[in-house]
């Protein structure tokens, strides 16, 4: 989105216009719910995790008026969202082996193969070291450009675009193998 286009939204939203809300929510949260769910793998935490970013956002409206990248603003929030729910999910997790089961048997669920990713696809992705898998998922499922990817991670945009050209590299040879 442009940035004299959100600087209105933003601007609407810091002056109590009740509908510049919702229209920040319709503009952002597929986007970020689909980039929450490959993360988490889980329906509820990736709603949980966007509906963290815009009570943030509610918190903060006041200061907002002097982003530079709204997008990457709300990716940036999904981030932490999401990193805190899998901390807490790791936990949780953790104390449920350590009561009921010996630990070294318990791991975490698989990601549901859903809309565009095939099972086999989730498979590969997960295969890749987590800071490509991280950008792959916000250039397709997030739509962020590098520049915004960048953003978000605090990487240039070239080292975004590199990332993803090697995880796309990965990825094809391991589809390749798979379909041998």
């Amino acid at each position: 989105m442009p940035h004299d286009e959100y600087a209105n939204l933003l601007e609407r939203f810091r002056d109590g216009d009740p509908t510049a809300l919702a229209e920040l929510y319709d503009r952002f949260a597929g986007r970020l719910y689909r980039v929450a769910f490959r993360m988490l793998g889980e329906h509820a935490l990736a709603e949980d995790a966007v509906q963290e970013v815009f009570l943030g956002v509610l918190k903060v409206r006041y200061r907002l008026g002097t982003l530079e990248d709204l997008s990457a603003y709300l990716f940036c929030c999904l981030r932490r969202a999401v990193a805190r729910l899998q901390a807490v999910r790791h936990r949780d997790q953790q104390a449920e082996c350590d009561r009921f089961h010996n630990s070294a048997t318990c791991t975490p669920e698989g990601r549901p193969g859903e809309t565009i990713w095939s099972k086999t696809v989730l498979q590969a992705l997960q295969r890749l070291p987590s800071e490509q898998q991280e950008v792959v998922l916000l250039k397709i499922d997030g739509e962020l450009t590098f520049a915004e990817i960048a953003t978000v991670l605090g990487i240039s945009p070239n080292t975004a675009a590199s990332r993803y050209r090697y995880a796309l590299q990965k990825l094809r040879q391991y589809l390749r193998s798979q379909g041998e």
